[in-house]
């Protein structure tokens, strides 16, 4: 009773902030795998099957409208299970989401059929062909294999030289196939071709399968290439051009010219993608494979766009899936000539799996900050380290930042209009193991790269969870997917459907300043006008991207700073910088803050 007096005290929220519980109706309640603010201010929250093999193997794959002003809802028709898909912003405000689940994994004791790659080979170069799921491979041995999905083989290459004479080279697709008989009949370890069931002819000929083993060994998650834009207008995903690989858990990274760059991925047979990159061009609504920039990540790694044009940085943050030996350095990935650049200093680089990372200030600092982390797959390591990066010294390096108050996983980290960044929730151990949820939460200020406590949640987060940043102000945060209820680790738990909002101390300073006008739209460059009755006392004005966060992972929040002119007409003058590097196209969070650190409500402005 004494400590609910204490944090509802008008003194402890000004100092803390404060949490409040939500809880939707129990027929709207839903899997948070991946959230996204629209740029109508209501929550897009995906959970496609939702790590519920159930609703995989019933066909059921949910999205959900969450309206955080009126509390409302509203359930969206999905029409793929988008469950560990990749997601990001287009220009004109429409969420590109791209890969997800093809197939839930099979631990090794649970697999009844011999599995494995099927090559799919096509030498015919006048036509490609298109295969239903359950198309029948036959070994020489009289094995036989089905395909699990259906798959399209291209038309093979024909290349003409000068003297006329041409060179065919097979086209290839990978599909997964299963014996048709269980246990040890189905499995070989003899490298063969197959033929394929109901081919007859030059099609027999042309058409044939190439296989190295069939296995009983542990199956892993496989992706899919389906791919969507979300429509924050009616509400609706429009179907737009597959990916041309197979992707579960990719990282969608915007890039300044307004494409999107799809990173690693575990691909349709569930083997991570050595380096297969491709772009998404908007304008034409295609994937255009770039075998020039073959590189290798492990899976949901974090990639920002940098103030340099073709440069991105990985910061060393993943998720999921990958050797422990490869694909962990943080450092400069330039896209012209695909070369990269390490960068040294990390602490605790053996920990940055499941590490959140974030801006530290405006973009224009070019400062990064890393949070937290843990061992490579389902270790029980976990670290407190924070390190900051400044990406525009001679020589970049990571620099130490405040320990958390203990070693985290799975931390939620957003940027607040004030420059502080919020960092919530996660758990020490893997999963949240042995009732290991981190309730105490923390503000973390860029300026002086310094920590201090913030309100305590009472809802515990690990996998699987988000916080987004709310127009208000406000931070929701959501979702929670432990493996155990109970400390000894021998209770399943359920998902966690409550969500918290967190309303940071600013919002308990006083009155808020306000806008009264500002444009709908404003150019790169451009200074646009801004009415507010509070001119005199605003400090800054920040424009801030909307988030799309899943697995601890969020490429979209960034924090602009805007110069202030103060007119004589009371007007102030808030100019965009001119790099679409700093300020990739599209929709953001106008603030302004006052002199004394409060925030307004946020209008929505679109830089072009």
């Amino acid at each position: 009773m004494r400590h609910q007096q204490l944090i509802d005290s008008p003194e402890y929220k000004a100092e803390f902030g404060h949490w409040d519980v939500v809880e939707l109706p129990e027929d709207q309640q839903i899997n948070a795998i991946h959230a996204a603010l629209l740029p109508t201010g209501r929550l897009l929250i995906i959970a496609g099957s939702g790590n519920d093999r159930a609703q995989f193997d019933a066909g059921t794959f949910r999205s959900l409208i969450y309206d955080p002003v009126t509390g409302q809802t509203r359930t969206v028709l999905t029409p793929a299970d988008m469950f560990c898909a990749g997601h990001a912003f287009l220009s004109d405000g429409r969420l590109l989401v791209a890969g997800g689940t093809q197939r839930y994994e099979v631990l090794e004791g649970d697999v009844r059929l011999a599995a494995g790659a099927m090559r799919v080979k096509n030498e015919f170069p006048d036509a490609g062909r298109d295969f239903p799921e359950g198309t029948e491979f036959v070994a020489p041995d009289g094995k036989s294999y089905r395909a699990t999905n259906a798959f399209t083989v291209p038309p093979a290459q024909k290349e003409i030289a000068r003297d006329g004479s041409a060179t065919v080279t097979a086209s290839e697709t990978v599909v997964w196939v299963e014996a048709e008989v269980e246990g040890a009949p189905g499995v070989t370890a003899d490298p063969a071709q197959y033929a394929i069931t109901g081919l007859t002819g030059a099609d027999a000929e042309n058409f044939y399968g190439l296989a190295e083993d069939m296995d009983l060994d542990k199956q892993d998650y496989q992706g899919i290439a389906d791919s969507f834009e979300f429509d924050p207008v009616t509400e609706e995903y429009v179907r737009v051009g597959d990916m041309v690989h197979e992707r579960w858990y990719p990282s969608l990274t915007p890039l300044s010219d307004g494409t999107v760059l799809s990173v690693s991925g575990l691909d349709g047979t569930g083997q991570i993608l050595p380096g297969q990159n491709e772009v998404y061009d908007p304008a034409t609504k295609t994937w255009t494979e770039r075998p020039d920039l073959f590189r290798y990540f492990p899976t949901y790694p974090a990639l920002f766009q940098t103030a340099e044009p073709g440069e991105l940085f990985y910061t060393g943050s993943s998720t999921g899936y990958g050797p422990a030996e490869e694909g962990r350095v943080p450092g400069f990935w330039r896209l012209g000539d695909n070369t990269f650049e390490p960068v040294p200093g990390l602490r605790d680089p053996d920990m940055m799996e499941t590490s959140g990372s974030v801006w530290a200030g405006p973009v224009q600092d070019q400062r990064m900050l890393v949070v937290g982390g843990g061992g490579v797959g389902e270790s029980p390591l976990s670290t407190a380290r924070t390190d900051v990066i400044d990406l525009t010294a001679e020589q970049p390096a990571y620099t130490p930042g405040p320990d958390l108050p203990q070693p985290t996983r799975y931390p939620n980290v957003v940027t607040l209009p004030t420059d502080e960044i919020l960092i919530a929730g996660g758990s020490r151990d893997y999963r949240g193991k042995g009732q290991s949820h981190i309730f105490e939460a923390s503000l973390y200020t860029p300026s002086s790269n310094t920590l201090r406590p913030a309100a305590e949640s009472s809802v515990g987060r690990d996998y699987h969870s988000a916080g987004v940043l709310l127009p208000n102000g406000q931070v929701v945060v959501m979702g929670g997917d432990a493996l155990f209820s109970d400390p000894l680790n021998t209770r399943d738990a359920e998902f966690e459907h409550r969500l918290e909002i967190y309303t940071p101390p600013y919002l308990f300073h006083g009155e808020r300043p306000q806008i009264t006008d500002a444009p709908a739209a404003v150019a790169l460059g451009e200074t646009m006008t801004v009415a507010t009755p509070d001119a005199p006392r605003i400090d800054r004005a920040r424009l801030i991207r909307p988030s799309a966060a899943t697995h601890v992972t969020d490429l979209e929040q960034r924090s602009v700073a805007l110069d202030v002119e103060r007119r004589p007409d009371g007007t102030l003058g808030l100019t965009v910088p001119g790099e679409a590097t700093l300020v990739p196209p599209g929709f953001y969070m106008l603030f302004l803050v006052d002199d004394e650190g409060t925030p307004s409500v946020a209008r929505w402005v679109q830089v072009t």
